[in-house]
C-alpha cells in the first residue's frame, strides 16, 4: 500500500485516478550531451513523494543528484557530471571527477591516498566510480499493492595480469517512500587472491549542512586521522570560512545486535534530516571528512572496509582485506529524508539507544 498526499492508496484506487503511473513515479534513461558530461548515461528515479535521484550508469551506477519537494540533500562540487572519458587516474587527480554527490564509491583496489603498494601505483579513491555500467535494467512493477523502482547494472575492474573484479549493484526503491537501498555484490573473477577496499562516500550539504545543524552519531570514540586535528569538534559546524581546512575523523560505531548503525544529519530549524543505514558486520570501519570552506562546503559520512590512508599502509596495518578466487561480499547502505520533527526525534532516540547499548 502507498501512503502519498497524506492517504493510503492500494494499486486499484491509485490506478483510476491516473492516466499512467509516470503522473506519480518512474523511472526514466537520459544521455547528458553538452561540455565534459557528453555521453553520460542517468537514471532519473522519482518515488511520488518528492524524493527524487539520478543514477549515473556510466560512472560506477553511483548518486549524483538527490532532492526532496525541492531541497537538495547532497553536495555538489564544481565539476558536474563528467563523462568517464576524462578520468586520470595518476595521484590526485580524482578530483577532477569527483562531483560529490549524493553516493559515490571508493575501490576497488585502493581508497583514500595515493600510493605504491607492491611495484603498483594506486590513485586516489580507485577507478570504480568512473567505471561504466553494462547489463544495464531500470524499471517499476506493482508486486501486490506496492510498486517498487529497481536499477542495475554491473561494473568489471579487469586488467590483463592483474585483478579481475565485478560489482553487481542494485537500488531500490517504492512509491510513497523517500528512501533508497544500495546492495552490492563484488567477486573475485581471478585465479587469484584479489585485495578488496570499498567504501560508500556520502556527501551532504546545505541546506542540511548549515551552522546548528546536528550530527546524531552512536559513537564510542573518536580518533582524528591526524594529531592536529581536535576530535572534540567532529560535530560543529560553522557558516562557510575561507581559512577552513579538511578534516578526517575515524569513529568506534555502536551497533545493534545484528550489526545495524544508523547515522542522521539533521537540520532542526528546517524540520529535514537525511540518515544512513549500514552493517558494521561487512563495513567495519567509518570515516567522517569534513570541511567546511566556501564552495567546498560538506560533510561526508562514510561507511568502509578499510582506512583511507592508501593500500600501502592498509598492508602494512595487517588490515587489508582480500577476496579469494570465486570469493563474494556483499554490501549494502540505505538512505533516505526524515521530513518531520516525530521522525528527526525517533531516529535521535534510536541513535541515542544504540549508543547506550554500545557502551
Amino acid at each position: 500500500m502507498a501512503r502519498l498526499f497524506g492517504q493510503e492508496f492500494i494499486r486499484s484506487d491509485l490506478l483510476q485516478r491516473v492516466g499512467d503511473i509516470s503522473q506519480l513515479c518512474g523511472v526514466r534513461l537520459m544521455r547528458l550531451e553538452d561540455g565534459s558530461e557528453e555521453g553520460v548515461r542517468v537514471i532519473e528515479a522519482r518515488t511520488g513523494t518528492g524524493f527524487r535521484f539520478n543514477v549515473l550508469a556510466s560512472r560506477g551506477m553511483d548518486i549524483s543528484f538527490a532532492e526532496y519537494k525541492g531541497i537538495p540533500l547532497s553536495w555538489r562540487s564544481c565539476t558536474g557530471d563528467v563523462s568517464p572519458a576524462f578520468y586520470e587516474p595518476e595521484g590526485d587527480e580524482w578530483h577532477r571527477i569527483f562531483y560529490g554527490g549524493m553516493v559515490i564509491t571508493c575501490g576497488l583496489s585502493n581508497v583514500g591516498a595515493p600510493c605504491e603498494d607492491q611495484g603498483e601505483r594506486l590513485g586516489r579513491h580507485g577507478r570504480i566510480s568512473a567505471t561504466p555500467a553494462q547489463c544495464v535494467y531500470a524499471d517499476g512493477r506493482w508486486e501486490e499493492d506496492e510498486y517498487n523502482l529497481v536499477i542495475q547494472g554491473r561494473m568489471k575492474q579487469a586488467t590483463f595480469w592483474g585483478e579481475n573484479l565485478s560489482l553487481i549493484r542494485k537500488i531500490s526503491t517504492q512509491l510513497g517512500t523517500s528512501m533508497l537501498r544500495i546492495e552490492d555484490e563484488v567477486e573475485n573473477l581471478d585465479f587469484s587472491p584479489t585485495p578488496l577496499m570499498f567504501l560508500y562516500h556520502v556527501n551532504l550539504g546545505f541546506p542540511i549542512l548549515s551552522e546548528g545543524s546536528t550530527l546524531l552519531i552512536p559513537t564510542k570514540e573518536v580518533v582524528p586521522m591526524e594529531a592536529s586535528m581536535d576530535p572534540k569538534t567532529f560535530d560543529q559546524f560553522h557558516p562557510p570560512m575561507a581559512e577552513a581546512s579538511s578534516q578526517v575523523f575515524y569513529h568506534d560505531m555502536a551497533s545493534d545486535p545484528e550489526g545495524r548503525v544508523l547515522v542522521a544529519l539533521i537540520n532542526e530549524r528546517l524540520s529535514i534530516g537525511v540518515y544512513i543505514q549500514y552493517n558494521k558486520n561487512h563495513l567495519k570501519n567509518f570515516v567522517q571528512w569534513k570541511m567546511l570552506g566556501q564552495g567546498a562546503y560538506v560533510l561526508a559520512i562514510e561507511p568502509a572496509n578499510c582506512h583511507v590512508e592508501g593500500r600501502a599502509l592498509e598492508r602494512e596495518r595487517g588490515t587489508l582485506e582480500f577476496l579469494q578466487p570465486g570469493e563474494k561480499k556483499n554490501f549494502s547502505l540505505e538512505l533516505g529524508v526524515l521530513e518531520s520533527t516525530p521522525e528527526l526525534r525517533e531516529v535521535k532516540e534510536k541513535i541515542e539507544s544504540l549508543i547506550r547499548e554500545g557502551s
